[in-house]
């Protein structure tokens, strides 16, 4: 048999042309093993390809499966309260049951999340707050809060009734904020930028320094 170039005579492995010993061979065991032979004593390539594709296999069988991403539900809107529209009858007492209508409805949407120009459930800034409610009980008020201060209908502070309008100039010379007055000097507002609709004291010192006036739009015929 021919000698193989690069290699001594005399220092072939004993397990042929594999650079692998025989699985389960260590030590000493590994002088005593003798290769597989066929026919003319040599250990064919094909046997190391089949023993590196077998245990490819086996690492692929106890592979885990692929974990599913978990689905995101979103949470579930407020439910919408039903305000039947008015349409003038009743008289005083009922203009004030519209004015108690809509400072509930207002109640109704605390912790909903702010967002800029947002007019939706899915999130309010604060003059989108305000004609949210109304629209909820078929009144129609301008859309931001400095038209809403200029087209309401003038109120006292101390004459303030639940669902009329307050508001405020915050570091402004105009108005820019404006909040829905629900009863014992409380109002409900979108405070800002990642605060959710909450309710505040006209008492607190914050908004207490920054009132600017009050206006009603609950005593208005639904158009």
């Amino acid at each position: 048999m021919l000698e193989r170039p690069g290699r001594k005579k005399g220092t072939e492995r004993k397990w042929g042309h594999s650079p692998f010993p025989p699985v389960g061979q260590t030590g000493k065991d590994l002088l005593e093993v003798r290769p597989l032979l066929l026919g003319n004593g040599e250990c064919p390539h094909f046997l190391s390809v089949l023993f590196f594709l077998a245990a490819f296999l086996t690492g692929c069988a106890s592979s885990p499966p692929p974990r599913t991403p978990t689905p995101e539900y979103p949470l579930p809107a407020p439910a919408a309260v039903a305000v039947p529209a008015w349409d003038g009858s009743g008289g005083a007492s009922n203009m004030r049951s519209r004015g108690e209508a809509l400072a509930d409805f207002a109640l109704r949407l605390r912790g909903s999340p702010y967002r800029y120009g947002g007019a939706t459930i899915d999130g309010f800034d604060c003059s989108g707050l305000v004609f949210y409610a109304h629209r909820a009980l078929g009144l129609t008020v301008p859309r931001t809060s400095r038209d809403q201060a200029d087209q309401s209908t003038d109120v006292k502070q101390k004459k303030l009734r639940p669902g009329d309008l307050v508001f405020f100039k915050i570091d402004s010379r105009r108005v820019n904020h404006v909040g829905i007055y629900v009863g014992d000097d409380l109002f409900e507002h979108a405070p800002g930028k990642g605060k959710p609709v909450t309710t505040n004291s006209l008492d607190d010192e914050f908004y207490a320094t920054r009132f600017f006036s009050a206006g009603r739009y609950w005593n208005r015929l639904p158009q």
